[in-house]
């Protein structure tokens, strides 16, 4: 796909997944839902190629929700653990492709040495720039709203109070969200069948076009991408407007 594309809309500037299947995909073949989480990792990488090479400007995942934590303790360490060696093993060939990683989400209740892993890896790749690649960790779309909302009463609050200052906007208060200057997703993929948000990008997600998959995560591969690239590139965006 051509950067022209990417400007004519028809190939999302901002491209996000919904990381779903990663359990049912080892239950199928009777491994362990860890061997699952660790195939689902195995895949960015790939898929951080395939985006740069569609032209896509931001591509952000969500890897692990402020609910997953209700999941059984084994698993969520588990998890952990995989993303201290994915960060740690994977950071350099993700450099060595143009892209920048950010992550998104609440940092309380990561184990200190994983916050210690995910700054280093932000720093080390901070001069990229041909392709944003945003972890969502800890990440709730409820809870980033509520955390903008409280920021923004702190701020104002620090400035002598609101009194004077009017009426919130929604740009007043965008500025407070997790990562302010990553535009909304145009394009949010699900896979393994399941047709909901679960508290994904909530806000941002007003205006996105959205794409269901019965593919399991691991199994998402190059065509999987270009079929969701092609029905998104024949969809009519109008915003709530009509066409001209």
């Amino acid at each position: 796909m051509s950067e022209h594309s990417v400007e004519n809309g028809r190939v999302p500037r901002h491209l996000a997944i919904i990381l779903d299947g990663n359990g049912r995909w080892a239950k199928r073949r009777g491994l362990p839902r860890l061997m699952g989480h660790r195939a689902g990792l195995r895949k960015l990488e790939e898929m951080v190629r395939l985006v740069k090479r569609e032209g896509i400007r931001y591509f952000s995942v969500y890897a692990f929700s402020t609910e997953n934590w209700n999941r059984p303790k084994m698993e969520v360490d588990g998890l952990m653990s995989l993303f201290r060696y994915y960060i740690r093993r994977k950071v350099e060939a993700i450099k060595a492709e143009g892209a920048r990683i950010r992550f998104c989400g609440r940092k309380d209740k990561l184990p200190p040495d994983l916050l210690d892993q995910m700054r280093w890896a932000e720093e080390r790749t901070a001069n990229e720039t041909v392709l944003d690649f945003i972890l969502c960790i800890n990440y709730g779309g409820r809870a980033e709203v509520m955390d903008a909302v409280n920021a923004l009463v702190r701020a104002r609050q620090a400035q002598g109070g609101d009194e004077q200052a009017g009426p919130v906007t929604e740009e007043e208060l965008r500025r407070f969200f997790y990562l302010p200057d990553v535009p909304d997703p145009d394009l949010i993929i699900r896979t393994s069948g399941e047709l909901r948000l679960s508290n994904f990008w909530l806000w941002e997600a007003a205006y996105s076009e959205f794409y269901f998959t019965d593919i399991h995560w691991p199994d998402f591969d190059e065509a999987a991408l270009k079929a969701a690239l092609a029905d998104y590139a024949g969809r009519e965006r109008r915003y709530g407007g009509l066409k001209p």
